[in-house]
C-alpha cells in the first residue's frame, strides 16, 4: 500500500513540475490552478505516508531517509503556500522534485533508527526546531540562488529576457533576508535547547552535530550583521547562505548517512 501512496505522491509532484517547466523555457502563463491542485493532492499523499513510515508500534522511525522525506514534505508545503502569493516558480521544480526522490527512496529502501519521543517531551521539540530551522534556512539558500541568477542576468544585460514569471529581484532579495532572520531564530533555539535538553550533546558520534550547527549559526549571523548594518549583497549573500546550508546538511546527515545507507 505504501508503495502506491508513493507512486501516486511522485506522480503528482511530477505532474505540477510538467505544467511549471513550460512556463519557465516558453515565457508563457503558468496554470496555477492545475500546480496548486496537483501539489496539494501530492501532499496529502506524502502525509499519509510519512504517517505509515514514520509512526510504528514499536516507536518512531526517524531513519536517515525518513528524516529526509519530511523535511522534504516541510519545504514543498512551505513553498506551495508561498505559490499562492509569490511567483517562485522557478523554485518549485526543484523542490519538488527533491520531494518526490526522497519519499520514494524512504518507501523502497527502508531503513530503521527507533525513538521514542513520547517518552521524551524534550527531545521532541529540541528535533522538532532541527527541521524547521534546518528546513527555512534550506528555502533560504533556494532564494539565494535564485537571487545570484537573477543578478546575473540583470548584470549581463539580459533584463528583458527575463520570464515574467520570476519575481523581481529586490523582491527576492527581500524575502531572502526574511527567511533567514527566521531561520537563524530557529537556529538559536535549536542549539539553546540542545544545550539544554540532550545531555550527551557532545558525547563521541554527536560533537560533529554541535560543532557544525554552531558553526552555521556563526555564518547566518555574520550574514545578517552584514547585510543590516554594512549592506553586503551579490555573490558575498548566496556564498554565505549556501555556506551556512551545506554546514547544516553535514551536522544533521553526515555521520547518519554512513552508518545507515553506506555500512549498513
Amino acid at each position: 500500500m505504501d508503495s502506491l501512496i508513493a507512486i501516486a505522491a511522485a506522480i503528482l509532484y511530477s505532474l505540477a513540475i510538467a505544467t511549471i517547466i513550460p512556463g519557465l523555457v516558453n515565457q508563457v502563463g503558468i496554470r496555477t490552478k492545475t500546480v496548486l491542485v496537483s501539489a496539494v493532492l501530492a501532499l496529502t499523499f506524502h502525509a499519509v505516508l510519512l504517517s505509515d513510515l514514520i509512526f510504528s508500534g514499536a516507536g518512531q522511525n526517524l531513519s536517515i531517509l525518513n528524516v529526509a522525506s519530511l523535511i522534504s514534505f516541510i519545504i514543498s508545503l512551505f513553498m506551495s503556500v508561498a505559490m499562492v502569493k509569490t511567483r517562485i516558480w522557478f523554485l518549485l521544480p526543484v523542490v519538488y522534485s527533491f520531494a518526490a526522490i526522497n519519499l520514494t527512496a524512504a518507501t523502497f529502501v527502508p531503513t530503521a533508527f527507533i525513538t521514542h519521543l513520547e517518552h521524551n517531551p524534550k527531545l521532541l521539540i529540541h528535533i522538532s526546531l532541527a527541521l524547521f530551522s534546518y528546513s527555512t534556512l534550506s528555502i533560504g539558500a533556494l532564494y539565494a540562488i535564485q537571487l545570484a541568477w537573477l543578478d546575473h542576468k540583470l548584470k549581463n544585460k539580459k533584463a528583458l529576457t527575463i520570464n515574467p514569471n520570476l519575481p523581481p529581484l529586490m523582491m527576492v532579495e527581500r524575502q531572502l533576508f526574511k527567511i533567514i532572520l527566521i531561520g537563524t531564530g530557529l537556529l538559536t533555539a535549536t542549539l539553546v535547547t540542545g544545550f539544554v535538553f540532550v545531555q550527551d550533546m557532545f558525547a563521541q558520534g554527536k560533537a560533529h552535530k554541535g560543532v557544525l550547527s554552531f558553526m552555521a549559526w556563526v555564518i547566518y549571523t555574520v550574514l545578517l550583521w552584514g547585510h543590516y548594518q554594512k549592506g553586503w549583497r551579490g555573490k558575498k549573500v548566496t556564498w554565505f547562505a549556501v555556506a551556512g546550508a551545506t554546514l547544516l546538511t553535514l551536522a544533521y546527515f553526515g555521520s547518519r548517512f554512513v552508518r545507515e545507507i553506506i555500512l549498513n
